[in-house]
């Protein structure tokens, strides 16, 4: 069978009608929790209605578990697990099928019954392990518990029990390869599922070289996996069991198709309700739909971070802060900060899109805003790079 399930290939007005039903049902429980108490009453007509919902940032969510631990007041069930990530952030784990939804990458992978796995994710606080350890079983794989480390072991491991594929950051299975290399070990891995890193193109080459497909996804603690790559590789498919926005950095307004801004997510996970969970990082969606015949939409992968706050002439300028002053002129689409340096001071220059001519119209709500003086620019509509900037700061630190 080509597909995981029948979800992967429906219309997306099939997709959407199902979605909004059980995004309707997430909300009534993610509002039962004390985080979620700004979701009581919240109705949806459509999808595009969840752009009225407050984003949640990571940084409200370690608040709020320290305020009330573990979980910070979400209205978590069925808890089998409990993780710690970096920050420090807890997360449940549970025990249901395919609980993180990684099977669904893995079987677009060509994973499943008769592969073994050395999953070299670890095992040891974080979900990383656990994610990947139970998206293979829910394709009907077996599994090497290998972890991080210990390379000879995993390299004799690998050989001895003849593991087919492997799970883990893209760079550590080439340190698997160089030491049986080095061993004179010959290995039976074809296949690879990575993440949790950058996949360079040279490094994904070397790995084609040696006989190895590698395919990534973009997962997350919070979320389980997002989006993934097939055979087609063209971007990065979104999983099912989630709803995926891309928001301008420092707001919760979804930006156009093609545009660079933050990914949000909210996941259809009954045991773990988050709205509008901001992940910090950069992409894009992309137009049309994957040659592979899913349909649903693409995002253009991992491409930096949302959050640029910098500090200049010794105050913090953060996204919030360019989002209040575009929306306070009708007539700006965009705006950038741009961080530079004159001798020994610190300079800032204030990139306006606008059809405007005069560039003192704005400068007291640059002052009012950023709360300092600035140079401001005015650049036509559409010429500001679509890269998911607000803030670039080009001074050199070396």
């Amino acid at each position: 069978m080509p597909y995981y399930d029948a979800l992967e290939t429906r219309s997306q007005d099939e997709r959407e009608a199902d979605q909004l039903v059980l995004l309707r049902a997430q909300l009534a429980r993610a509002a039962k929790g004390t985080a979620g108490a700004g979701l009581h009453g919240a109705t949806l007509a459509s999808l595009a209605d969840l752009a009225s919902l407050p984003v949640m940032r990571k940084s409200a969510l370690v608040a709020g578990q320290q305020a009330k631990p573990p979980f910070g007041g979400v209205a978590v069930s069925n808890v089998a697990q409990i993780f710690q990530s970096p920050g420090p952030i807890y997360e449940p784990g549970g025990l249901g099928y395919d609980w993180w939804r990684v099977g669904r990458f893995l079987y677009a992978t060509g994973i499943g019954k008769g592969d073994i796995v050395q999953n070299c994710f670890s095992y040891h606080l974080v979900p990383a392990g656990m994610m990947f350890d139970n998206g293979a079983r829910a394709v009907g794989a077996a599994v090497v518990p290998a972890g991080t480390g210990q390379t000879e072991l995993q390299v004799r491991a690998a050989a001895d029990i003849g593991s087919t594929a492997y799970a883990g950051t893209p760079d550590y299975l080439k340190v698997i390869l160089d030491k049986a290399a080095e061993m004179g070990v010959a290995l039976q891995i074809s296949k690879a599922v990575v993440g949790g890193g950058a996949l360079f193109p040279s490094l994904r080459q070397e790995y084609a070289d040696r006989g190895i497909k590698c395919r990534q996804c973009y997962a997350t603690a919070d979320l389980g996996n997002i989006a993934y790559e097939s055979d087609a590789m063209e971007g990065m498919i979104l999983d099912e069991g989630v709803i995926v926005e891309i928001v301008r950095p420092g707001t919760g307004d979804p930006v156009p198709v093609g545009e660079v801004g933050e990914i949000v997510v909210t996941t259809l996970n009954p045991d773990y309700p988050l709205i509008r969970f901001a992940t910090g990082d950069l992409s894009a969606m992309m137009p049309g739909q994957s040659p592979c015949g899913r349909t649903n939409m693409r995002i253009r992968g991992w491409m930096g971070r949302a959050d640029q706050t910098t500090k200049i002439k010794g105050m913090f300028v953060r996204p919030e802060q360019v989002a209040d002053f575009v929306a306070r002129h009708a007539e700006v689409t965009r705006a950038r900060v741009i961080a530079d340096r004159d001798g020994e001071m610190d300079v800032m220059t204030v990139q306006v899109e606008t059809r405007a001519s005069n560039p003192a119209l704005y400068e007291g709500s640059v002052l009012d805003v950023l709360k300092m003086k600035g140079k401001v620019e005015l650049v036509p509509p559409g010429s500001l790079p679509n890269d998911g900037k607000v803030i670039e700061d080009r001074r050199s630190y070396g």
